[in-house]
């Protein structure tokens, strides 16, 4: 039995008349007495009273249609939410992102949600944090990806993932031969800094009073590929989440130094607007970068470990160094 054949019975039914029913439906009246009549054959019983007009159901009719009514009802609200839902999946998804959340590892997100959804796009724009803040507040980014996420009135915070912050050099700085480092041995140093209005220049600089320490700032941006190319050339050292150095370590321009025991890192959330409802696409996406985020600890330095000195493990040179702490953060993270 075909659900059109249902619905034709109920509008029969709901307007009292065939050539309602049929203009209803698009479809001739000698049509509906049609599929009508069919009904009551296979039931073997009368459904409709065809005198006096308007129509009426039989008692027996009244029963089915009134069975039939809720199969309609679910029936059409299911196919409209199928509809809704494949317009909203064949929407284009903005993102606000600030620059350091990692281009491979974004791109890498986009084909993956790409190959389960052919039909919608995500368009991830790389901004200042404040300008991912804007965007979400204005409403011309679904959703924005920022650290050190801040809870307002207005918008609303999901835990994304941990980075942890590492000890930052050039490949032959002398901090570069080190298992790992304690805070300490930061005192002093040649250091490049975030711009003083980020939230993580203040979150780095509150850790290094906290820690007693005080370093010698000679150079500041507001992103860090620029923090990155300054420590290249051997203009300081910096405190940076370890995800984003990846490129670097493995190509052996930058070196990476755990910091021992001190459990620094720097958080990162989804933040969107509070009153705002978000898009099944966006909400797809967000669990996809919830599922793939995997939060990294502080490193722990075991017994074997010379968190002070290099004698236990010596390096030939910065470059080596480099290697191996690219393969300890990958054992570590589980990346």
């Amino acid at each position: 039995m075909q659900f059109e054949a249902l619905k034709v019975f109920c509008d029969v039914v709901l307007h009292g008349s065939f050539s309602d029913a049929a203009l209803k439906n698009d479809l001739t009246q000698s049509a509906v007495s049609q599929i009508v009549s069919q009904l009551e054959k296979r039931l073997g019983v009368q459904l409709i009273k065809r005198f006096p007009r308007p129509l009426e159901p039989t008692s027996l009719g009244r029963i089915y249609y009134d069975g039939c009514k809720g199969l309609v009802d679910q029936y059409t609200e299911l196919e409209a939410s199928i509809h809704s839902a494949h317009a909203e999946m064949a929407m284009t998804l903005h993102v606000a992102a600030i620059y350091s959340v990692g281009l491979s590892d974004m791109g890498q997100y986009v084909e993956r949600f790409a190959a389960c959804h052919p039909n919608a796009q995500v368009h991830i724009e790389y901004l200042h944090p404040d300008r991912v803040y804007e965007k979400v507040l204005e409403g011309t980014a679904d959703f924005g990806l920022v650290s050190f996420p801040r809870k307002t009135r207005e918008l609303t915070v999901l835990p994304w993932r941990e980075e942890e912050m590492v000890v930052v050099c050039a490949p032959k700085h002398p901090l570069a031969r080190y298992l790992a480092v304690k805070p300490p041995q930061l005192e002093g140093e040649k250091y490049v800094g975030f711009d003083k209005g980020l939230v993580i220049r203040r979150e780095v600089d509150r850790f290094l009073r906290d820690q007693g320490v005080s370093v010698d700032v000679t150079l500041e941006f507001d992103n860090i590929e620029n923090i990155k190319e300054a420590i290249e050339i051997s203009a300081g050292l910096a405190l940076l989440p370890e995800p984003t150095l990846r490129r670097e370590v493995k190509a052996g321009t930058l070196a990476a130094v755990p910091l021992h025991g001190t459990g620094l890192v720097r958080p990162l959330g989804i933040i969107s607007r509070r009153h705002r409802r978000l898009s099944s696409t966006a909400q797809r996406f967000i669990e996809l970068l919830q599922q793939g985020a995997r939060p990294t600890s502080t490193h722990e330095i075991t017994a074997g470990d010379d968190a002070t000195g290099t004698e236990s493990q010596p390096r030939s040179n910065g470059a080596q160094r480099t290697k191996d702490g690219a393969a300890r953060f990958s054992k570590r993270t589980g990346k």
